[in-house]
């Protein structure tokens, strides 16, 4: 077993602008349909947008090293969603075997979002 961490921070009009400038096509290749309703139902929805786009990220991060290429990931194969008291969690849309448990932790303000991801893997 090992213990991974990734971590990342982001401008949320980084987000913003991306998603004004190429609009759903953005959306729909980061972001899953579960994730952009949540995101569309909030008043500020941009830091939202990017406090998930932070935390798909340290999860790249957190596993990605360890996994060495097997697996061909994309962005909307990691899901952040809520759930008890509006704590993330991360559901994994492809399976993969090594990942353990994974935790997530988010937090935005107006101009940052940032996010960490812990995981245990069997390697």
């Amino acid at each position: 077993m090992r213990i991974t961490t990734g971590t990342d921070i982001i401008e949320v009009n980084r987000i913003k602008d991306s998603a004004e400038k190429f609009g759903d096509k953005f959306l729909k290749e980061i972001y899953t349909d579960n994730e952009i309703k949540y995101c569309e139902d909030k008043k500020n929805k941009y830091q939202h947008l990017a406090a998930r786009f932070a935390a798909k990220e340290a999860v790249f991060k957190a596993i990605s090293e360890t996994l060495n290429n097997k697996y061909d990931i994309k962005w909307t194969d990691i899901e952040i969603l809520s759930g008890t008291n509006q704590k993330p969690f991360v559901n994994l849309l492809k399976n993969i075997e090594e990942v353990k448990q994974i935790d997530v932790s988010i937090s935005h303000i107006k101009e940052y979002a940032v996010a960490t991801c812990v995981a245990i893997l069997e390697v």
